[in-house]
């Protein structure tokens, strides 16, 4: 059976490849309106000017997520008509550097999306610290958000609410397991269960793998979290990836390329075609499963011909899986933040977060919203999906601790696990390697 072609009415072309890398590149930015310095350096709640109603929200990405933002700032300003609200949109590359310069020279924005990185922000007093609204306006943060509502504490305090927050997801080809006789995916589906069919469904003579493989940080932070280990400690964020759990969760990662053979390595990857990953060897049937976020959806329903559905992320001793999101906060150079969070906590509420459901942006991370039809049945997908695996996944979501050192981190991993996903080191000697890389740049919690 074939599937129907059908894509989101906002481009997809290009994946977030991180949870804050974001749409690629496109479309400058708007002019941006200057607001001066406001307190909250001291980490507590700062004064806010009621007078000060020109206020500037920065986001990051292209023309696709242009268009879901400006929609909701929309129904903000009909929301709010006292207030003058901009959208300033800074490509992905740019962004970090961009926000960072603003904030420093106290010219805004008055609400800015952040994702992993927060506590880079958040530990430099860069960032208002939101408990005190949350508190007044009587926001249950667990009710609405879900565990994703702790991602965005550091020391105690919370700086963003979330705003975007999709699990990973495994997406497979219902042909390729028809024909091999295996019955399709579930929630209950452990290590043995996938691993089994991923065998089942590898078949060297068509070049075809069980599975697109887990080299991907996301991917094998989920299966030591599933281990029951931690790379980064949750309560401290001290590095722990050479625990047994986490070893142990690392080598069965490796073993699914070099000892299985089910999932292509880098040179299977690169004799496929150039520039060939999982999202396009799925695509093209060269692989029968692949593990990512709601972004395939869209690229999946696209291609004619692929009969493919979704299901939550398969688990091992426990459930754990990442999520791709992020949220909105408040840098301490805004001047009325008691507008930002009132602005925030309509852009985050079912209401505010419909766009996203309506355009096929993204996953909200409105509980509320996720459980709707709006979300499950969107009108812009014609494909028979079960995005009902998004919301039933909400309470498997694991996120690995949003240390200040986030950005020297993921370059440790980068370097310390090149040549592990190459077969050229074990995962103990991995491990211990990446502990002592990240001992080195992240500065213990006081």
């Amino acid at each position: 059976m074939s599937r129907t072609r059908s894509t989101s009415p906002i481009s997809r072309t290009v994946s977030r490849r991180s949870l804050l890398a974001g749409a690629g590149a496109a479309g400058a930015g708007l002019g941006l309106a200057a607001c001066g310095g406001g307190s909250g350096g001291d980490g507590g709640t700062p004064e806010s000017d009621p007078d000060h109603k020109d206020l500037v929200m920065t986001v990051w990405g292209g023309e696709a997520d242009k268009i879901a933002y400006q929609a909701r700032v929309d129904l903000a300003k009909e929301k709010f008509p006292d207030y003058t609200i901009t959208l300033q949109l800074i490509p992905s590359e740019n962004y970090e550097q961009k926000v960072q310069t603003m904030i420093s020279s106290k010219t805004g924005p008055d609400i800015m999306q952040v994702a992993e990185n927060v506590n880079v922000y958040s530990s430099k007093q860069q960032l208002v610290p939101l408990d005190d609204y949350i508190s007044a306006a009587g926001l249950d943060m667990a009710a609405t958000f879900g565990p994703v509502g702790e991602n965005y504490r550091w020391d105690g305090k919370t700086y963003g609410i979330p705003d975007r927050s999709g699990a990973m997801v495994l997406y497979y080809n219902k042909d390729l397991f028809d024909a091999a006789g295996i019955e399709y995916p579930t929630a209950d589906w452990d290590w043995d269960t996938f691993l089994d069919a991923a065998k089942a469904l590898t078949d060297p003579a068509k070049g075809q793998f069980g599975y697109g493989g887990v080299g991907w940080w996301p991917q094998w932070f989920s299966l030591v979290a599933q281990n029951g280990g931690a790379v980064l400690d949750p309560e401290t964020g001290a590095p722990s990836v050479n625990s047994p759990e986490a070893v142990e969760a690392l080598q069965w990662a490796q073993d699914l390329y070099f000892t299985h053979k089910v999932a292509p390595t880098a040179v299977d990857y690169s004799n496929m075609g150039p520039e060939m990953g999982a999202d396009g060897a799925f695509q093209q049937g060269l692989v029968a499963m692949n593990s990512t976020g709601f972004w395939a959806v869209g690229g999946n329903a696209g291609i004619e011909g692929l009969n493919w559905d979704i299901a939550p992320f398969f688990h091992g001793k426990e459930k754990a899986v990442s999520a791709f999101g992020s949220a909105l906060v408040i840098p301490t150079a805004a001047k009325n933040p008691q507008a930002s969070f009132e602005i925030i906590q309509f852009l985050t509420s079912a209401e505010g977060q419909t766009p996203i459901a309506d355009l096929g942006q993204d996953v909200p991370a409105n509980l509320e919203l996720q459980g709707s039809d709006a979300f499950l049945d969107p009108e812009w997908l014609e494909a028979d999906a079960n995005l009902e695996a998004f919301p039933e996944s909400a309470d498997m979501i694991f996120t690995p601790k949003f240390i200040p050192e986030w950005n020297e981190m993921q370059k440790s991993v980068d370097d310390a696990m090149a040549s592990f996903w190459l077969g050229e080191s074990d995962a103990k000697t991995t491990a211990d390697d990446l502990q002592s890389r990240l001992e080195r740049v992240i500065k213990p919690s006081e």
